[in-house]
């Protein structure tokens, strides 16, 4: 089965995970494919996802400047546009971007912009999660919640916590995503992956998203399951990074049917293009191949995402109707 033209919705996808070769090796020329591979692209399996997540170390050292980050958004909307990616939410931690003298909200307008000219460009919608990051003190989970709000009206369209949620508790950042509510930014939240139901119900609790990244664990608990679907918590979905960072063995061992078929809301995403070496097509033929997944299931993947994202009704009624008319 051919996907490549299938218009597709890509609501999870890290930018600092998502170099190219080219985009890189523009930022540092000594920089060769071998090493390319080496440092940027994780294996086909990791210790675990604090291992994986020392992938992205390298591309954020080549994003310190305006040019920098300019170059790497507009090289990751070349890449969507080339796997037929009509929508996309790209997230990203400002606070990672500061080292060489940028302020934090030179960091978000850069990328903001860099968006915006590549939607007027290229013609891909989309929008921008800021994320703070589990080891991140309350005040950089503060500074980063209320950028989410400054640029509201922007491509800016929503807040996250990112990183690895095995090894930090969700103390630090209750006091953000409270302030997140109280603004109603729209939020999604990192969970039930390095950790298991536990880690989604503390999510839930605290800081109260209406999605959850990965949120793949959250089989392991009826209850939650159950919840999830009364809630409508859309669940980012991303199957070949979940085998990468160990939370299943081998691609056919992953839970992505028993989600589906549970009726939780889901959607396909592929996480880090570059540093789980995958595109949206390549993840559909995966999920084709492994579980026989046809045209209809990712047809409904793709519409419940569309509900789920973080833009204007009418956005989604005009992604909607380009979905439903590619996919019959």
């Amino acid at each position: 089965m051919d996907f490549s033209k299938l218009p597709k919705i890509e609501l999870h996808l890290h930018l600092d995970c998502s170099l190219s070769y080219e985009a890189a090796s523009r930022l540092n020329p000594s920089l060769s494919m071998e090493t390319f591979r080496e440092k940027f692209i994780a294996g086909p399996k990791c210790t675990d996802l604090a291992d994986y997540i020392t992938r992205a170390e390298s591309a954020v050292k080549l994003m310190q400047t305006r040019e920098a980050l300019r170059l790497v958004t507009l090289d990751l909307f070349e890449q969507l546009k080339r796997d037929c990616v009509i929508y996309a939410e790209i997230r990203f931690a400002p606070l990672l971007h500061v080292r060489e003298g940028l302020s934090p909200e030179e960091v978000v307008e850069t990328v903001n912009e860099a968006a915006e000219e590549a939607v007027k460009n290229i013609g891909i919608q989309s929008g921008i999660i800021l994320c703070t990051l589990r080891h991140f003190s309350e005040e950089e989970s503060m500074i980063t919640v209320k950028l989410a709000e400054n640029f509201r009206g922007t491509r800016v369209c929503g807040f996250d916590i990112a990183a690895d949620e095995a090894g930090f508790p969700v103390k630090n950042h209750i006091k953000a995503f409270e302030y997140a509510a109280r603004k109603k930014l729209n939020v999604t939240a990192h969970a039930g992956e390095a950790s298991g139901a536990e880690s989604v119900w503390e999510t839930l609790e605290y800081f109260r998203p209406s999605r959850i990244g990965h949120g793949v664990r959250s089989l392991e608990d009826d209850s939650l399951v159950e919840r999830l679907k009364r809630d409508d918590i859309h669940l980012e979905v991303c199957p070949t990074s979940n085998v990468q960072t160990n939370v299943f063995d081998t691609i056919s061992d992953h839970n992505i049917d028993s989600i589906y078929n549970s009726g939780i809301s889901m959607g396909v995403n592929t996480d880090g293009r570059t540093v789980s070496n995958v595109t949206l097509e390549s993840e559909y033929a995966l999920l084709a191949r492994e579980f026989g997944w046809t045209k209809e299931r990712l047809l409904r993947c793709n519409l419940e995402a569309i509900r789920h994202a973080f833009t204007s009704d009418e956005i989604k009624e005009e992604l909607r109707s380009r979905v439903m008319k590619a996919y019959g």
